[in-house]
């Protein structure tokens, strides 16, 4: 073999060799995205199930106790205002903070409600609301670690983005550090429904 032809092999061997790499690199990279997007979709589920429930709730309430109308509109407007947030796939930290405000001021809302039947013991003690408090409290816990999933998948998918050599490769094919939820002042005082 002549001088010229294994130089040649060597070439066609780097630039194969680089191929197999930015492929590989590259659907790692999507792999971590869509997880990001389907941990997304489980936090949208959530809120979903936690929309679907309260009216369920001060339906319940409605019909077992002569009720502070103000408490069941505050309510009604907080599920609406949460509801007339779209999402959409565009995952960005101003999408899902906006997003985690209406349904926290939801939440809030939602516990005033179950607070102020304390004072309904008739109500209270029923087969339906206690079915939706334990409904409720299990979607809350589903919301929390619908985020924390999430995050830890942004997490995941951060630390290939931000790692030698497929930031380089990621940067070229378009890849950016993701942000995750990040807590607000205050945050670590959350708004729970509580029973």
């Amino acid at each position: 073999m002549n001088k010229k032809n294994s130089s040649w092999l060597i070439g066609a061997g780097i630039i194969l060799l680089l191929a197999i790499v930015t492929i590989v690199t590259y659907n790692g990279l999507v792999s971590k995205d869509e997880k990001v997007k389907q941990q997304w979709a489980e936090v949208q589920n959530a809120y979903q199930r936690r929309l679907d429930l309260i009216p369920n709730v001060v339906n319940v309430v409605k019909g077992g106790a002569e009720y502070e109308q103000t408490t069941l509109q505050k309510v009604v407007e907080a599920r609406a205002k949460a509801t007339s947030i779209v999402t959409s796939n565009n995952i960005s930290p101003d999408n899902y903070n906006r997003q985690g405000a209406v349904q926290d001021e939801l939440a809030s809302a939602a516990n005033r409600l179950l607070v102020s039947v304390e004072k309904y013991p008739q109500l209270k003690g029923t087969r339906a609301f206690s079915d939706l408090q334990v409904q409720l409290e299990g979607t809350e816990r589903r919301i929390k670690v619908a985020r924390k999933d999430f995050n830890g998948a942004i997490a995941t998918y951060n630390s290939s983005v931000k790692s030698f050599p497929t930031n380089i490769i990621g940067s070229m094919l378009g890849f950016k550090p993701r942000e995750g939820f990040k807590s607000d002042a205050g945050a670590d005082k959350a708004v729970e429904i509580k029973f």
